[in-house]
Order: structure tokens, then sequence, then C-alpha cells
């Protein structure tokens, strides 16, 4: 087998702890990885990888050799996707934020995939922050600013929020004037995947942010239940914009307090730190965030 096809074996064998998920990354047979990882120790002389029933992880030379390799390997791919001649390609894992996907990406998606016919793209849908050199993900398109983590990213939009409920909610309990008029309202909670915590509304008064977090009769972790809540009349919610334009167009949810709106959400795109970008990531961040300039989302 090829030396730097061997390396990127062993690569992802290390990256995903597993001979099993490496060959079905890879599309390989189990029987290639496994050769390719023992060729490996026996050309080097040492034991790259523990290896037990359930559990595969890196030795500390296994460790040493695998920062070489992907050193090696991103250079060698940035040297050849240097040359104008030469279009990205190969399997691009991405996970991404669904409602984004669904109302950004999956729209343009003929696009890009047109204009590069030599990207297969694999897209998951998530909002946490994935370990993504663990589960194997190249990037990761995100709202709101990162919990930690060995990433670097690109912000590709700022999110306008809004305040709303529905009309028949404004109805029952009146529309506030002002922020001190929401101590008789309530709103529909929602829990932050990332932190497992209830997020307050926001509201921006004279340059300042103040929080309010309202009595609440029902909970959801999950962007389309919290619009589906909010016109149930089960309270009021903060949602980016777009999220609610429709909603708001056929006037079944209503806009409040838009003078002291929530603060903008980034929308960024992350990926591991220690690697630098293969061309086919790098065309997919330009893409996607020519594909929010267009929809007139600033960065």
């Amino acid at each position: 087998m090829d030396r730097l096809d061997a390396m990127r074996i062993f690569c992802r064998v290390a990256e995903r702890k597993s001979f099993t998920l490496a060959s079905e990354d890879l599309g390989v047979p189990p029987s290639t990885v496994t050769d390719a990882v023992k060729q490996l120790e026996a050309r080097l002389g040492v034991r790259l990888l523990q290896r037990t029933t359930r559990h595969v992880s890196s030795t500390l030379d296994g460790e040493a050799y695998y920062q070489r390799c992907i050193a090696i390997l991103s250079d060698i791919e940035d040297a050849e996707g240097a040359f104008a001649g030469v279009t990205p390609k190969g399997l691009l894992r991405v996970d991404v934020h669904g409602t984004l996907a669904r109302h950004f990406v999956l729209p343009n998606m003929q696009a890009f995939l047109k204009k590069y016919p030599g990207i297969e793209l694999y897209m998951t849908e998530g909002d946490r922050f994935v370990d993504l050199v663990r589960e194997g993900i190249d990037c990761v398109l995100r709202v709101g600013e990162p919990q930690g983590g060995d990433m670097v990213g690109r912000r590709v939009a700022m999110l306008d929020e809004v305040t709303c409920a529905s009309a028949g909610y404004i109805e029952q309990y009146g529309m506030p004037s002002n922020v001190d008029d929401l101590e008789s309202h309530m709103m529909v909670g929602f829990r932050s995947s990332a932190t497992g915590m209830l997020i307050p509304l926001e509201f921006q008064i004279d340059g300042k942010v103040v929080y309010k977090q309202l009595p609440t009769i029902i909970t959801v972790n999950a962007a389309e239940s919290f619009i589906a809540t909010a016109r149930q009349g089960l309270g009021l919610i903060q949602v980016p914009r777009y999220h609610a334009q429709r909603e708001l167009d056929a006037k079944s949810l209503v806009e409040i307090l838009p003078a002291h709106p929530p603060t903008p959400t980034p929308v960024s795109l992350y990926y591991p730190r220690n690697r630098q970008l293969s061309p086919r990531v790098r065309v997919f961040i330009d893409w996607l965030v020519a594909v929010f300039r267009e929809s007139g989302m600033k960065p």
C-alpha cells in the first residue's frame, strides 16, 4: 500500500478511535484498515495503537506519529490545491444547525455541488459543539458563541433577533409597551443544549442589555417546537427574524417591543485548530459566506 494512503488510514483510526468507523468513513474494507496499521507498525517498529475489544486509543508513539502525519497530509493537500487547474475533491463531512440548513444551506446546495462535482458531501444536523476530530467531521455550522473546545472558526453571519407572540396571546394578555410591562407576561422556555440552562429573554435598552426571566408553562429544546408553541399562545419567544418572518407576515405571530430587540446572534463555521484548511473545506466556507451575504446577512 502507498505510504501516504497508510498514513491517511492510520489518522482516521486514531481520530475515530475505531477500525470499523474508519473503514466506513474511508469506504475501504475493514481488512484493508487493519493491514495498513499493522504494516505501519511493522515498518516503524513501534506500537501506534492500543486495541481492546471495545476501544482503540493512540499510544504515546502513536500520538506523536499522528501529529506528524496530519501535518504532512495537510501540506500535501494544500500544495496540490494551490494549482489553479486542480479542483477540490473528496468527501466533505459537515454538521449543521438544522434550521439554518433548511433556510440557507439546502436551497443553494445544488449550485455548490454543480460547481464542485468532485466533492461528495455528507451532512448531519445538530446544535451541540461536537468533537470534530473524534467524530470525523471536517467543520460545523453553529449559532452562538463556541463553548470552549480546540476549534477555530469564521463568522459567516449575524442574525437579527425578534421578540414575538401569537395574536391570540396578545389579545389575552395585552401588548406590552415597555420592558417593565413584561412582569404580567410569560414566556416559552428554551433550554440550551450546550449549558442545560433556561435561556432568559434579552432586550437592548439605551446601549445596555437587560435580561428577563419570565414564568413558563412549557419548555422546549428545539427551534421548530419553539415556534409551534408560540403559535399556540403559550408565551413570548425570541428567535432569529428569518425563522419567524413567514408567521410575522401572516400575522399569526406579532412582534413585541421592536424598539428593544434582542442582541444579534453570530453564526460561524468551526474546524479543528491543529489542521490547515483543506481545499474542499475552504471552498465550502467561502461559498457559505456568499450564501448568507446574498441573503442580506452581514458577517
